[in-house]
C-alpha cells in the first residue's frame, strides 16, 4: 500500500475530513490532497515532503519513522540524520571534553593558596621559637645574668616584630586580591554594557515581498549570530546559513530551540511550515516578520547580513 493511501485510510478511520486535518496540522488542504495522491512533486520541495508526511502521520497516530523510511525507499533518497540525534551527539561530546579538561595553573594556585599561607605562618612561628630558645641557651652561659635577661628580652621583641611583619604581609596580599577581583568585576560589567550597546544598533529591514518568499537586510549584528525559535502551537521549521542547513524540526506549543550560526554568516534562510504560530528572536531582538503579510502560513524568509 502506498504512503498516501495509508495516510488517507488512517484519516478515514478516525473520521477526520481534510478540513479537520488542515485545522489540526496547519498544512494547506491542497498539499494534504497531493500527499494522499502520492503526488509529492506538487509540494514546495523535498524538505517539505518529509516534514508534511511526518506531521500528517503524527496527526492520525501512525508511526512517522516507518513512513519516512518507506518514503526514502520510494523516492530513492537516503534517510537523513534527525536534529535530535545531532544535538544529543554534540552534547555528549561537549560534556566529555569538559570532564577531561585539566584545571589551569591559576585555579590550582587559588585552591591551595590558604594552605600555603598557613604553612608560611607556622614555619615563621616555629623558626622564631627556635631562635629564641637558642639565644636563651647562649645567655645562660654568660656570667652576667642581667646581660642575659636583656638579650632574651631583645630576642623576644625581635620575634614579635617578625610575627607582626608576617601578618602585615598576609593582610596586604588579601587586600591586593580583593582589588584584582573588583577590577575584573568592573571589566565584566563594562563588557556587558558594550554588548548591550552593540545589540541595540541591530536593525532588520524588509527589502522584497513575494508570494511566499520574503527578503530582509540585517545590519549591526554580532560576529556570531544567535537564533532562538519558538512555537505557540505545533509548528515545523528549519534554519540555514549560507545555504547549509543548521537545524530543522517540529516544535510543540511553548517549546523553543536555539541555534548559533557560524562566524561570517552572510545569508540566513528560514523555512516555516506554520509561520503564524512561529516566533523568531535574533541576537535577543524579536523579529516581527508577520507585519509584511500575516496571512501566509507556509513561507520562506531570506535575511542578507551586512557589515
Amino acid at each position: 500500500m502506498s504512503i498516501g493511501q495509508t495516510l488517507k485510510d488512517a484519516r478515514s478511520d478516525k473520521g477526520l475530513t481534510l478540513d479537520d486535518l488542515q485545522q489540526n496540522t496547519k498544512i494547506q488542504k491542497r498539499y494534504l490532497i497531493a500527499i494522499e495522491e502520492d503526488n509529492f512533486a506538487a509540494l514546495p520541495g523535498e524538505f517539505y515532503v518529509r516534514a508534511f508526511v511526518k506531521q500528517y502521520a503524527e496527526a492520525v497516530d501512525l508511526d512517522s519513522k516507518e513512513l519516512l523510511l518507506q518514503l526514502a525507499e520510494q523516492t530513492g533518497k537516503d534517510k537523513e540524520v534527525t536534529p535530535e540525534e545531532v544535538v544529543d551527539s554534540r552534547t555528549k561530546k561537549r560534556k566529555l571534553t569538559e570532564s577531561n579538561k585539566a584545571p589551569s595553573k591559576f585555579e590550582t594556585l587559588y585552591t591551595y593558596l590558604p594552605t600555603i599561607i598557613i604553612v608560611v605562618v607556622v614555619v615563621a612561628i616555629v623558626g622564631s621559637i627556635y631562635f629564641v630558645t637558642l639565644n636563651n641557651k647562649k645567655a645562660d652561659a654568660q656570667i652576667d645574668s642581667s646581660s642575659s635577661k636583656v638579650s632574651v628580652s631583645s630576642d623576644v621583641s625581635s620575634t614579635t616584630k617578625k610575627a607582626s611583619s608576617t601578618k602585615k604581609a598576609s593582610s596586604e596580599k588579601s587586600v591586593s586580591s580583593e582589588k584584582k577581583t573588583e577590577v575584573a568585576t568592573k571589566k565584566a560589567k563594562s563588557t556587558k554594557k558594550s554588548s548591550k550597546k552593540t545589540s541595540s544598533k541591530q536593525k532588520i529591514t524588509s527589502t522584497q515581498v513575494g508570494a511566499s518568499t520574503f527578503t530582509y537586510e540585517l545590519t549591526g549584528s554580532k560576529a556570531k549570530t544567535t537564533i532562538k525559535l519558538g512555537a505557540d502551537a505545533t509548528a515545523w521549521m528549519a534554519v540555514s546559513a549560507n545555504g547549509s542547513q543548521q537545524w530543522q524540526g517540529t516544535l510543540s506549543s511553548g517549546a523553543s530551540h536555539t541555534v548559533t550560526l557560524p562566524t561570517g554568516t552572510e545569508s540566513i534562510t528560514f523555512n516555516l511550515g506554520n509561520s503564524k504560530a512561529t516566533t523568531i528572536t535574533i541576537n535577543g531582538q524579536k523579529f516581527n516578520f508577520l507585519k509584511e503579510d500575516a496571512t501566509t502560513t507556509v513561507r520562506t524568509i531570506v535575511i542578507n547580513v551586512k557589515d
